[in-house]
C-alpha cells in the first residue's frame, strides 16, 4: 500500500465453505473505523447466535496501520491471525471479516483450523473482488453553462474525475486529479478555456477507482 493508493473490497459478500462438515462462513464489509468494525462483528454474533465461533480481522487506513483480530474461543493463533495474514497478503484495507464458523463435530487441530480460516478469507476476497482507492487533489473550477458540458467532456477525457457540479449564475465543477498528475490540470484547462479558467485548489480526498 502507497500513501497515495492502496486496494480494498469492491462490494461487500460473502463466502462459505465446508471441512470435515464444519462450515466456515466468511462475510467481508466495507468499514472506515474501528467502531464499525466491530458493529459488523456484533451484527453476526447476534444473527447466526447457534454457531460457536465468529472470528474477526480487520484493516483500516490507507497504509493498513489500525488492524486487530480475534480467535473468539479457537485455540490462539489459529483463526484471526491466518484471517488478517490473508487481508494483508491481498494489501487490502478499509475491510473487516468475520468467519462464522458452525462446528461439524470433527476436530480440526491446529494446522487445521489455521488452513480453514485463511481458506474461508481468500474464498470471500475471491467472490467480492478488490477495487484501487487513489488519493485525488481536489479543484474548483467555474465556468458558464454555454461551456460547462464541452469542458466537462473534455476533461474527462483527459482521465480527470469530475466530483461535483453546482449549477448557479455559473456553474463550479469540482475536479479530482490524482496527485502526481495534478500539474498536467493548469495547462489543460487554459487550453479549454482559452486562457480564461482559474483553478482553485480546495483539499484531497480519497475516491474508488471503479471500471
Amino acid at each position: 500500500m502507497s500513501q497515495t493508493r492502496y486496494l480494498t473490497i469492491a462490494r461487500d459478500g460473502e463466502a462459505e465453505i465446508e471441512v470435515k462438515r464444519s462450515r466456515f462462513r466468511c462475510t467481508l464489509v466495507r468499514v472506515e473505523t474501528e467502531d464499525a468494525a466491530r458493529a459488523v462483528v456484533e451484527r453476526l454474533r447476534k444473527e447466526h447466535w447457534q454457531a460457536r465461533h465468529h472470528c474477526s480481522a480487520f484493516v483500516i487506513g490507507p497504509g493498513g496501520g489500525l488492524h486487530r483480530s480475534s480467535d473468539d474461543g479457537e485455540p490462539a493463533g489459529t483463526a484471526g491471525a491466518p484471517m488478517l495474514e490473508v487481508l494483508r497478503g491481498h494489501d487490502v484495507s478499509d475491510v473487516v471479516a468475520v468467519v462464522t464458523r458452525w462446528f461439524g463435530g470433527v476436530l480440526l487441530g491446529a494446522g487445521g483450523l489455521v488452513r480453514a480460516y485463511g481458506d474461508a478469507v481468500r474464498a470471500g476476497l475471491d467472490s467480492v473482488g478488490t477495487l484501487p482507492r487513489s488519493l485525488v487533489l481536489e479543484h474548483e473550477l467555474v465556468v458558464s453553462h454555454a461551456e460547462a458540458g464541452r469542458i466537462e467532456n473534455e476533461l474527462r477525457s483527459r482521465g480527470v474525475l469530475l466530483l461535483e457540479t453546482t449549477y448557479a449564475t455559473d456553474v463550479t465543477l469540482r475536479l479530482g486529479v490524482p496527485a502526481e498528475q495534478a500539474v498536467g490540470l493548469a495547462p489543460a484547462v487554459s487550453e479549454l478555456t482559452a486562457g480564461t479558467g482559474h483553478l482553485l485548489e480546495v483539499g484531497s480526498r480519497w475516491v474508488d477507482q471503479r471500471p
